[in-house]
């Protein structure tokens, strides 16, 4: 039997190389275009996050600086707590009281709000109701507030007065009140109210 050699194989072709187009040069117009998005691109992802860095830390120092100037003052202030006071150390003074004055004191145990103001009969009734309590929880002759707190804020009880008090304790960690009243005048009474949270 005779063997025949395979037949010769073809040449084998690579694939044809195309050499890559020319580019065509970019016409002045394009490259100025362009060169001005890539600015306003940069501009825009630098210069936003840098604008908000420094409106926050003005912010932060202005927010830092009436903190300080509050807490630098010693004594009751001559005017009304923030209403973000009133609601966390939920002392709800009622509206059109007069002679309205407050002291904040903090620190890491313990923070405290000192209120006094004068309002009317009903206003109490409010204020009273507004701190979860009411007129018949008032002891005779009782002054909640302590002597430590008094001395704080300088309040002295005129054992010559009419005094009534009474203390709201609430679940933690809400604030409990204690609320020392003048009825000496009644149409008019005087408030002193100390509230006290552990944050």
């Amino acid at each position: 039997m005779t063997v025949h050699p395979p037949p010769p194989r073809p040449e084998e072709r690579l694939p044809e190389q195309r050499t890559p187009r020319e580019r065509m040069p970019e016409d002045r117009g394009r490259m100025i275009r362009r060169r001005w998005l890539t600015a306003i691109i940069i501009v825009l992802l630098v210069g936003i996050p840098a604008g908000y860095l420094v409106i926050s830390a003005g912010q932060s120092r202005d927010s830092g600086i009436d903190k300080e100037r509050e807490s630098s003052v010693v004594g009751l202030q001559d005017n009304w707590p923030s209403l973000m006071k009133r609601r966390v150390f939920e002392v709800p003074v009622p509206a059109g009281a007069s002679g309205v004055a407050y002291y904040e004191t903090s620190n890491w145990r313990t923070s405290r709000l000192y209120v006094q103001f004068t309002t009317t009969a009903t206003g109490l009734d409010t204020f009273l109701a507004g701190s979860g309590t009411s007129r018949s929880a008032l002891t005779p002759g009782r002054t909640s507030v302590s002597d430590r707190d008094a001395d704080i804020v300088g309040w002295t009880f005129d054992p010559g007065l009419t005094w009534a008090g009474t203390t709201v304790t609430r679940e933690e960690p809400r604030p409990a009140t204690d609320i020392t009243v003048d009825l000496t005048d009644p149409a008019f009474p005087r408030v002193f109210a100390v509230s006290t949270t552990s944050p």
